[in-house]
């Protein structure tokens, strides 16, 4: 049975003003790839240029793989000394070139993306709970809608535009998160996307390293918005200590949601805490259950719930969706053996972590805390002031046994060791692994939160009292 392409490659090429070999080129390419060891039969390959590899060094082998066709840039090319109609001739492939391979590819995905009118997009920014509001809100509407969303997290400057590829005819929502790295991706990946309804999830201090503020985080995050030209939606949180920023100049109407304007139009009814089984939200009359734990976790149903609510979902479903979400790896799993887990290990930052010590300190347990934390990363300047919080923190909770982990920990470990609380502090995942499996007993209530570089997920085994040899 025949494929259809994705788009032929005269089509690419006109999208992009990118200059054609062979010429005369026909045909189309099936799939997208950026890293050529899963290049496949019919893709195209993206030649990126990055700090570490460069594409275009690997266009013979992308081609051998079954690739048909490479966007590549004409730098790229004189670098790797290689001539486009020498190559296209030599591999019988496919060359599209063009000044920038990574505005390209995006560029690309755009046009790809404006051949699908009747797609619903919708595109989900924040500091923290992206990915979760992200699943929840597939979770719900999915119920009414076929839905597409970016895998995972694929929410970069590359991942989303990669993603946008999986969009087909029979989609009528697609659902993306946008991550950022460094300033200006947010309106790149807003201009790829161009949502028709855009949420931010909050504005906290995650990649301040990389920005410097909280106040160009929130202008960075503010540019989800920046494609729309007047009949678009902005839902933007009512407690958020910039919402009236976030508000301010959108052409298109803004929509504050959250607990008490949820209430205020009678959708939501009560909400009841329920520990580590979540939390009971009763919607538009009727209780739903929740069950990822925890306030942040309620605010990003909240806020998936606002997005379906705007797309016309109706009750019914919203509550059969919330009811229906799993927890993702590493972000607010349970984990019961001998001992119980909160294993929130996908990523850390100064809110997300201060959240989870209230969160434990604040269940209803009857048996000993005991708190493990790796380093939070990406903070910059902010480095020894936020881990100080942390050690604050930590002094005051109701932990019984403290493991920190990783270089920017000793300062938590100063503030600890200033406040005689007793805790230990390690660079090294064995000797970590060593005392933890020493310390752990039966009925132990267990948090492991970290940045993803930590990977405290290895304890799991351990922590869980398995028979688990030390990593």
């Amino acid at each position: 049975m025949n494929r259809p392409f994705l788009m032929d490659h005269r089509s690419a090429a006109q999208a992009l003003g990118a200059e054609l070999f062979p010429g005369n080129a026909g045909g189309g390419f099936f799939s997208v790839a950026i890293d050529s060891r899963k290049v496949i039969s019919g893709a195209l390959f993206i030649a990126l240029r990055g700090l570490q590899s460069d594409g275009h060094r690997f266009l013979r082998e992308s081609f051998a793989a079954g690739a048909v066709a490479a966007l590549v840039s004409r730098k790229g090319m004189e670098e790797a000394n290689l001539d486009p109609a020498v190559l296209a001739a030599e591999m019988g492939a496919v060359l599209l070139v063009v000044e920038d391979t990574l505005k390209g590819f995006q560029d690309l995905a755009a046009a790809y993306l404006d051949r699908f009118p009747h797609l619903l997009r919708i595109g989900i920014t924040g500091s923290s709970g992206k990915t979760t509001t992200k699943e929840i809100s597939a979770s719900i509407i999915d119920k009414e809608k076929k839905v597409v969303m970016n895998p995972g997290n694929l929410n970069s400057e590359t991942g989303l535009p990669l993603a946008v590829f999986d969009v087909r005819d029979h989609h009528e929502v697609g659902i993306f998160e946008a991550g950022m790295n460094r300033r200006g991706e947010i309106g790149e990946l807003a201009a790829v996307l161009k949502p028709r309804i855009a949420l931010v999830t909050n504005i906290g201090s995650a990649h301040i390293g990389i920005l410097g503020s909280m106040d160009t985080i929130a202008e960075e995050k503010k540019q989800i918005f920046s494609q729309f030209t007047g009949t678009e939606t902005a839902l933007i949180p009512e407690d958020d200590p910039f919402r009236d920023y976030l508000a301010q100049d959108v052409k298109g109407r803004v929509v504050f949601y959250g607990q008490k304007n949820f209430a205020a139009s009678g959708k939501l009814n009560a909400v009841l805490d329920q520990g580590l089984a979540g939390t009971e939200i009763t919607w538009e009359g009727i209780p739903a259950g929740f069950g990822l734990p925890g306030k942040h976790n309620l605010k990003n149903a909240l806020a998936a719930a606002a997005l379906a609510d705007e797309a016309g979902i109706g009750a019914v479903s919203i509550r059969e969706g919330l009811s229906a979400v799993k927890s993702l790896f590493g972000r607010s799993e349970i984990l019961r053996g001998k001992t119980t887990i909160i294993r929130d290990c996908y990523n850390s930052n100064p809110d997300s972590a201060a959240e989870a010590l209230s969160f434990c300190d604040n269940l209803d347990w009857p048996e000993r805390r005991i708190y493990i934390l790796g380093s939070m990363l990406e903070l910059g300047d902010r480095e020894e002031e936020e881990h100080r919080k942390i050690g604050m923190l930590l002094a005051e909770s109701k932990a019984a046994a403290i493991f920190l982990y990783g270089k920017e920990m000793r300062f938590a470990a100063a503030v600890l060791e200033e406040k005689q609380r007793t805790f230990f502090h390690t660079c090294n995942m064995k000797d970590l692994s060593s005392i933890v499996k020493e310390h752990i007993q039966a009925g132990d209530l267990v948090l492991l939160k970290g940045s993803r570089g930590c990977a405290l997920e290895t304890l799991s085994g351990i922590v869980l009292m398995e028979e688990t040899d030390v990593p």
